[in-house]
């Protein structure tokens, strides 16, 4: 479902005489469907590189990034928007998410994109904010005036939302307490059971052992120049 074949990524200074600065080279990661990779590495290695990479946020130098039939490093920006449309979601760790929108709206856009009916959205979302302890008094209000914590559930409401063939996971059960802990780690599973492609970032090792089938270290595609 995930196929990553020989990627690399230099940073271009542009307030620096467009210094090259070289990041990561030769990537290489294949993840099945109903398997979960943890990408591990010290601060720096390269983590949240591959995955914005994965989403298209940063562009590759070269290689190819497989998410079902699109190739992410060639892909066209209607390619990649329609990619995570239908195919690959993203928790990151933080909320981004219109002004003044109700949180009922921001967990529903996800199953709206993608044609789901109303009633059946508005279902799933209110089952996953129960199931994250958002109270239904906060749900028609906008999680921009949340806390930290409750921004980070509704996150994760939201990416789980629809079920995205590939996910891709940033840190999901960072800063949580042990309940809505363990609910995160049942998502996950759920998914993993459904058939998704999981790529995460987790520095919770007891969870990381729990979900992840196998851990990738990304020191390995440091450049030898910046190890």
């Amino acid at each position: 479902m995930i196929d990553i074949r020989d990627v690399s990524k230099t940073f271009l200074l542009h307030n620096q005489g467009d210094a090259a600065i070289p990041v990561m080279q030769g990537a290489t990661l294949a993840v099945e469907c109903g398997e979960c990779v943890a990408l591990i590495g010290a601060s720096g290695a390269g983590k949240s590189t591959l995955m914005r990479m994965i989403y298209g946020n940063y562009l590759a130098a070269s290689g190819v990034i497989m998410v079902g039939e699109t190739d992410v490093a060639a892909a066209q920006p209607r390619e990649i928007l329609e990619l995570r449309r239908s195919v690959l979601g993203y928790v990151s760790q933080f909320l981004r998410v219109v002004p003044r929108v109700p949180t009922l709206d921001v967990v529903m856009e996800p199953l709206l994109a993608t044609g789901t009916p109303v009633e059946q959205a508005r279902a799933r979302a209110d089952e996953l904010l129960t199931r994250l302890n958002i109270p239904q008094t906060l749900w028609g209000l906008s999680p921009t005036t949340f806390s930290g914590g409750e921004q980070q559930r509704v996150n994760i409401a939201r990416g789980f939302a629809y079920d995205y063939p590939a996910l891709l996971l940033d840190e999901p059960t960072a800063s949580l307490d042990a309940a809505n802990r363990e609910t995160v780690l049942s998502l996950i599973e759920e998914a993993k059971a459904r058939g998704a492609a999981i790529i995460g970032i987790f520095h919770d090792e007891t969870a990381r052992e729990r979900v992840c089938d196998r851990v990738v270290d990304v020191s390995a595609f440091t450049p030898k120049a910046v190890a």
